[in-house]
């Protein structure tokens, strides 16, 4: 079944304003996202948030820890750490820069060429080359992402919509 999307309220319709940042979605179809803990993926949409056109920005460790309260100095630095470590930003304090996503980084595990091939490949067709909406990123990470992969396929049904059709439902 089809979803239509309308406006719920439109009093508090989002509008891109001026400082507006993105994340790009390679972060998820290349799987950089899979080599980082949590930590690391809250400084970096942090980061990302916060930073200027050229992935610029400049913030203690003490502001981090007092804006996410989940981190620490230590955690601060060992995020900050695993996030050069993977090529995601450069830092010389107090300077942080969010990078260009690079390609696709290998794989530490060795894959037989089967896995390997299973693997989904970019739909440059689908996804193109520039950054997508955080909405989206987050329905692919989630499992949920109803967009048709190519023309004439349906969407992936989403498991917590509640208007989907019930088996168990006598209707």
């Amino acid at each position: 079944m089809a979803v239509f999307k309308r406006v719920l309220c439109k009093q508090r319709l989002r509008r891109v304003p001026p400082q507006f940042s993105w994340i790009d979605h390679r972060l998820v179809r290349d799987r950089h996202i899979s080599r980082c803990s949590a930590d690391a993926l809250a400084l970096y949409l942090f980061l990302v948030t916060v930073a200027d056109g050229q992935g610029l920005s400049y913030y203690a460790d003490k502001t981090i820890c007092r804006l996410l309260p989940a981190l620490d100095g230590g955690s601060v630095s060992r995020a900050r750490a695993e996030l050069i470590a993977n090529q995601l930003i450069a830092y010389q304090p107090p300077l942080y820069q969010v990078l260009a996503i690079g390609p696709a980084p290998a794989s530490p595990q060795t894959r037989s060429s089967k896995q390997t091939q299973s693997m989904p490949r970019p739909d440059p067709a689908r996804d193109g080359e520039g950054p997508h909406p955080l909405a989206r990123i987050l329905r692919e990470l989630a499992g949920l992402d109803s967009t048709p992969a190519s023309p004439g396929t349906a969407p992936m049904q989403n498991p917590l919509d509640s208007t989907r059709d019930n088996p168990s439902d006598p209707a």
